[in-house]
């Protein structure tokens, strides 16, 4: 079967500068798919041009059997929901309205908020644990509590796809674990969500299904993790030499980088790809 959300043959770029050639990715419908990879790779860009928000410049992305160029915009946002890397709320707007702005894709002209609304969007807030914040300024939240107002307000446009840029970015480990129980939750109830994590060990603990990208961005692997991921796949996509072993909480693999040597020198190269491959 043909999943929902799939692309063909994409070449992604900025202007002159390629970010990836002859791409190719299946979202199986129903999953929690995560997408991993060292830094400027291209995961973002992948995620921007599954959202519309980047043309590819070769190749393209299909979304329910068609290419996704090919709807308005406001087809597109009925199907399926994007939370941007930096969101950023209107001064002095409440969680409530925030969450309301959701509905614009099925508002009309001559259709003004109706109850069906105000239903939908009391429910995004209620399953994203917001309900009790309605009426706080946005401004007034922690970081964590602003991650739930969103993805409320992305859960208020109805959609069965959600795809999150690196929704735990600059989230303290505790807020980090909050949003990615509620994406699992999310996931749980019946949703497909795509999103890009920094942290690989957060990444095998709650994908399903699994895309890790080279710089160049191609395919290193794409799978269950427990299937795909190991020591040589991490030493060769992120340069850590490591173990991989399961995890005691979930079982799903864990990442235990080796301990340097006191006689072997650390490289600039390998310290960045490894605060790439934590997070950093």
């Amino acid at each position: 079967m043909t999943p929902r959300l799939h692309a063909e043959n994409l070449t992604l770029a900025y202007d002159q500068r390629t970010v990836a050639t002859d791409l190719g990715v299946r979202i199986p419908d129903g999953s929690f798919t995560v997408i991993v990879g060292p830094n400027a790779c291209g995961k973002s860009t992948l995620l921007k041009a599954l959202a519309r928000m980047l043309k590819p410049r070769t190749g393209a992305v299909y979304l329910d059997g068609a290419v996704i160029s090919t709807y308005r915009s406001r087809e597109v946002a009925r199907r399926l929901g994007l939370l941007p890397q930096s969101s950023i709320a209107p001064t002095g707007i409440t969680v409530g309205d925030l969450v309301a702005r959701g509905r614009y894709p099925h508002q009309r002209l001559l259709r003004q908020w109706s109850r069906e609304d105000e239903a939908v969007v009391t429910e995004a807030m209620r399953r994203t644990g917001v309900l009790e914040l309605s009426d706080r300024l946005v401004d007034e939240l922690s970081g964590g509590q602003r991650q739930r107002v969103w993805l409320a307000m992305v859960l208020a446009q109805q959609t069965s796809i959600l795809l999150l840029d690196e929704p735990t970015t600059f989230l303290d480990i505790a807020h980090q674990i909050e949003v990615l129980d509620l994406c699992a939750d999310l996931h749980d109830q019946g949703n497909t969500l795509v999103a890009v994590l920094h942290d690989l060990n957060q990444a095998c603990r709650y994908a399903s299904h699994l895309i890790v990208m080279r710089p160049g961005g191609t395919i290193a692997a794409e799978g269950d993790p427990g299937a795909i991921v190991t020591a040589e796949l991490v030493a060769d996509v992120f340069g850590l030499p490591c173990r991989v072993i399961a995890d005691p909480e979930t079982a799903t693999p864990l990442i235990v980088p080796l301990r340097r040597r006191a006689d072997q020198p650390a490289t600039v190269g390998a310290a960045v790809v490894s605060r790439a491959a934590a997070g950093g």
